[in-house]
Order: structure tokens, then sequence, then C-alpha cells
């Protein structure tokens, strides 16, 4: 799975499509993001001390990795990446136009 933490996406397909944002957490497990502001949907919670009142909030909720596109920090625009590269020297990059995109998925001598 090529999409981390913090990368900025573009929802593709579904309720948002079209909305963008920033990876809040990756579900590898499972294959699903959360991103801030996609999928909003409301969650009943229950008294508490952090939360006296109890009542019904508002939570991002996980989308499938398949409906998101990352975006070229450079471009702006979103782009289809790959993984060049084999053991500890992999680059996230993105195929039109090679670029590099991003850091890199294991650590090097630079």
């Amino acid at each position: 799975m090529s999409i981390n933490k913090n990368d900025r996406v573009l929802v593709i397909a579904g309720k948002d499509k079209g909305s963008t944002g920033t990876v809040l957490n990756v579900d590898r497990v499972n294959g699903r993001v959360t991103v801030a502001g996609v999928n909003i949907v409301k969650k009943t919670v229950r008294r508490s001390q952090q939360n006296p009142q109890g009542g019904i909030i508002d939570v991002e909720g996980p989308i499938h990795i398949s409906n998101i596109m990352r975006i070229d920090e450079e471009t702006g625009t979103a782009r289809r990446q790959s993984v060049e590269g084999s053991g500890r020297d992999k680059q996230r990059i993105f195929k039109e136009h090679k670029n590099q995109g991003g850091r890199k998925t294991a650590t090097s001598d630079e």
C-alpha cells in the first residue's frame, strides 16, 4: 500500500467524489484510510468525564484505498503512482512524469 499518513489525496469515487484532504490514519489490514473532512458520519457518544453531555458527534469515517488518489505536490494534480527500486531503496514515484513523489519508503545513506 503506497499511501502514507499526511499524504494529500483526492477522493475519486463515492459520495465525497472530488474532495481533497490529508490522510489521518492508514489501516493496512483492511485496506482503508481516514481522510480529514471526508466521509463525515454521525456517531453516538455516551456520557463520560471527557464528554459530560454525551450525544451525537460528527467524525471522519474510513474509506477504501481504491477510492483515493495521491496528489502531486509540485503540480497540485492527482496522479497515478508506482514504487520503483528494490530492497531498502524503494521510492514512490508518479507514473506520468517519473518524478520522485515523496519520501523514500526505507532509509537511505543521504
